[in-house]
């Protein structure tokens, strides 16, 4: 489905917090928007259209001094409104008239910095959950993927296709039977698994050695959040949570954190952490790629089993932000299925 101006109402990360320093600039897109940021002096972050309204140059290849951005064709200053604030080829006695490059609303927050290209329909960005809280890791990870924001969302809690994507290292094909609890309400979509116990790969004697039933729950969060939870015996809890940026209709950036406490071994065991989340996405980039390929030759006409219910749901709320309408005014409603892995 193409990007649409209704998506751009919502809050997307543009880049993490770390990823600008002062007296730098960084160059993004989101949803088609070319997007500079760079931070004033007081390390505030602004967000201009990365074009100068001079003669077009691309203020993200411009330099940023005293907490002004200067475009380097020919030394236009903005500051951190993006107000023109000197034209070096005019006289020093010169008043500057207003022009304004277009300025998009920031957020930064849990070391993210967050751009909504038009009016924010939301009043704040998904807050990331468990980040810096005690007794827990995070692991922050990018990656860009040749596809939509609605596929990718739904590929990452899409249980079925782990076994045969992710056979051994996320799950082995062993027929074992699941059910699910799944609802859409306010804009959230969740779902609830149970008779989850052993089958999560090399790892199952690590992570479940009792072999009791763990409790496992999906959510999506309009309009590009998903969360997985694993809480396992004793204590432990493990979150992956990703928000896919609609770079355009067809490629997204996604940024995964890996937010886990597995008690006094949390810090030892974030290589293999690591490991593991790098080669299991690098297996999906492969798959979103070929899917997104095969739709833009013969198109998206889905037929769905019954495990597909949760994806169903996230559908209707993405195409309600298609639609430029607010997700969560569509009523509540829930399904129950039972499936196999």
């Amino acid at each position: 489905m193409m990007a649409t101006s209704a998506e751009k109402n919502y809050w997307y990360i543009a880049a993490e917090s770390r990823e600008l320093g002062h007296g730098r600039t960084l160059a993004r897109q989101i949803l088609d928007d070319w997007i500079v940021l760079f931070r004033n002096e007081a390390g505030e972050v602004t967000a201009l259209r990365d074009r100068c309204v001079h003669r077009s140059g691309r203020l993200s290849n411009g330099s940023v001094k005293n907490g002004r951005l200067i475009c380097n064709y020919h030394g236009w200053h903005y500051n951190a409104e993006g107000s023109v604030v000197r034209v070096p080829a005019d006289s020093p006695t010169d008043v500057v008239t207003r022009r304004c490059a277009k300025k998009f609303a920031v957020v930064e927050q849990d070391d993210f910095i967050y751009v909504c290209p038009e009016a924010p329909l939301l009043a704040a960005p998904f807050k990331m959950p468990s980040y810096r809280a005690d007794g827990y890791f995070t692991i922050r990870l990018q990656h860009d993927f040749d596809n939509n924001v609605t596929n990718c969302a739904e590929n990452f809690i899409d249980i079925p296709h782990t076994t045969y994507v992710h056979p051994g290292i996320f799950r082995y094909d062993i027929r074992q039977k699941l059910s699910a609890k799944v609802e859409r309400e306010n804009g959230v979509v969740r779902c609830e698994y149970g008779f989850e116990t052993n089958n999560f790969g090399f790892f199952s004697k690590i992570l479940n050695p009792s072999g009791k039933e763990i409790r496992h729950i999906d959510e999506f969060h309009m309009p590009n959040v998903t969360s997985v939870h694993y809480h396992f015996g004793g204590g432990w809890h493990f979150i992956i949570t990703s928000q896919t940026v609609p770079i355009s209709s067809d490629r997204s950036r996604v940024y995964t954190d890996l937010t886990y406490n597995y008690g006094w071994v949390t810090r030892l065991a974030a290589p293999i952490v690591r490991w593991q989340a790098k080669k299991i996405i690098a297996q999906d980039v492969v798959i979103l790629r070929e899917q997104m390929e095969v739709i833009k030759k013969y198109g998206a006409d889905f037929q769905n089993a019954r495990a597909d219910v949760i994806h169903t749901f996230i559908e209707s709320v993405r195409d309600e932000i298609f639609q430029g309408r607010d997700p969560r005014l569509l009523p509540n409603k829930k399904a129950e299925f039972e499936f196999w892995i």
